[in-house]
């Protein structure tokens, strides 16, 4: 992963974790999306100050955590045991040994998205599930960004370089940038199932409402996708 790490975990903890949206609209699209069962284990790639793992914990399951910032993982260990490693290299993690897998706002920072969900794959037990919660791809797309119309106040999307593979560095606080790497969705989509990720669900989300009343600009754009959300189960091993 390109540029994360403990000089990174300030702005996580006081510009992400902290954001509204987070606690609003990321956190339980990937509870309801992985449905943890008691009794089963789990695996958070990226799993930061460890805000899932300890709802996942909650819900009766055996969750492990893993990121590369010793300092977020830290703060983690209190919901379950953590692991400071670089994804995608989970070679620690042995084959079919944990029931499903998450990964939040964490695949667009990585270079070979592809590759973390093979390896998700090598270590969840046929029947496990994979969930993906990821900045939907619409703006993670070099020079994508709302254009607002100065008469009406009607908020449109360009669309950018959607279709093509990219990358946008964006502000991370006083640490400096983080990589945004752009893959259309299709891209995604086709590559886990080449892999042998069966889709059972796909989510959209867009502005959470108690957001938007907020900004008369949000509001706006709250007919523009801001989440991708997705649920796949692993039927077979390609």
């Amino acid at each position: 992963m390109t540029g994360w790490g403990d000089d990174l975990a300030e702005w996580w903890l006081t510009e992400v974790r902290d954001d509204p949206a987070y606690e609003l609209e990321v956190l339980p699209l990937a509870l309801d999306l992985l449905a943890p069962e008691a009794g089963r284990t789990y695996v958070d790639l990226g799993c930061g100050e460890g805000g899932l793992m300890r709802r996942v914990r909650d819900a009766g399951a055996t969750v492990i955590g893993v990121d590369l910032s010793a300092r977020l993982v830290a703060r983690a260990a209190v919901a379950g045991p953590v692991v400071v490693a670089r994804l995608p290299e989970l070679g620690f993690l042995r084959g079919a040994s944990v029931d499903g897998v998450t990964t939040v706002l964490v695949l667009e920072h990585l270079e070979d998205p592809i590759a973390l969900m093979a390896e998700a794959a090598r270590f969840t037990r046929v029947g496990g599930v994979f969930v993906l919660i990821v900045n939907h791809p619409v703006l993670t797309a070099p020079g994508s960004a709302p254009v607002l119309d100065p008469d009406d106040g009607e908020a449109l999307w360009r669309w950018g370089d959607y279709l093509g593979r990219g990358f946008t560095e964006e502000p991370a606080g006083g640490a400096g940038t983080i990589r945004f790497n752009h893959h259309p969705t299709g891209e995604l989509l086709t590559a886990a199932a080449d892999i042998g990720w069966s889709l059972e669900r796909m989510v959209e989300r867009g502005m959470a409402p108690e957001r938007a009343h907020a900004d008369p600009l949000l509001a706006a754009q709250q007919g523009i996708p801001r989440l991708l959300g997705v649920r796949w189960v692993l039927r077979e091993r390609r």
